[in-house]
């Protein structure tokens, strides 16, 4: 599986990215909100969900832990593919779908294009209390920590679990490091 990729920008249509790695151009499915922020760039760093299909497989990228974790959370609601889970995150932050979600605000998730008030109640039912703005996630570091071991398959509690205690243990360290000790502790 392919959990990141980082490389030259070759083209940049809204929706989607081609990103050169090592002279091979990956085709990325992305939000609307990140094609502004490509555009300018001539090199790019996404996160990558990728989901393997019996005619290919195809490459999500987000330029944030926060925004691949709302992905993944969207797309396993019964229902919710790809296409919708992009529209969703196109039109709202994961800090504002969280707050959606939360204060149960069904209009301004059905003005998502693609949602309608079907869908738009089974994502508030199912992903209520399962969504939680960046800020209560610690930031950066512990969310790009956790955001890796979940894409290694550990559950997201789990996840988090290892990384606060190993940032208990050792505050300073960098993301590598941190990752490196909380797989420590998982496989103990």
């Amino acid at each position: 599986m392919i959990g990141r990729l980082e490389g030259r920008i070759l083209e940049v249509d809204p929706g989607r990215v081609i990103v050169d790695v090592g002279g091979v151009g990956y085709l990325v499915s992305t939000t609307l909100r990140t094609v502004p922020e490509l555009a300018g760039s001539e090199r790019a760093a996404l996160l990558i969900h990728t989901q393997v299909k019996d005619d290919g497989i195809d490459l999500y990228g987000f330029p944030t832990s926060g925004e691949l974790e709302a992905f993944q959370r969207l797309i396993g609601v019964a229902g919710v593919g790809p296409r919708i889970a992009l529209a969703v995150l196109s039109s709202l932050a994961p800090d504002e779908l969280a707050s959606v979600v939360s204060t149960g605000d069904l209009a301004r998730l059905t003005m998502t294009p693609g949602v309608g008030k079907k869908t738009a109640e089974r994502i508030m039912l199912e992903l209520k209390g399962k969504l939680t703005p960046s800020a209560a996630v610690g930031g950066d570091l512990r969310g790009d920590a956790a955001s890796a071991l979940v894409n290694l398959g550990y559950k997201q509690a789990q996840a988090m679990q290892a990384v606060e205690a190993v940032l208990a243990d050792n505050p300073a360290g960098d993301v590598g490091e941190v990752l490196r000790l909380a797989l420590q502790r998982l496989t103990r």
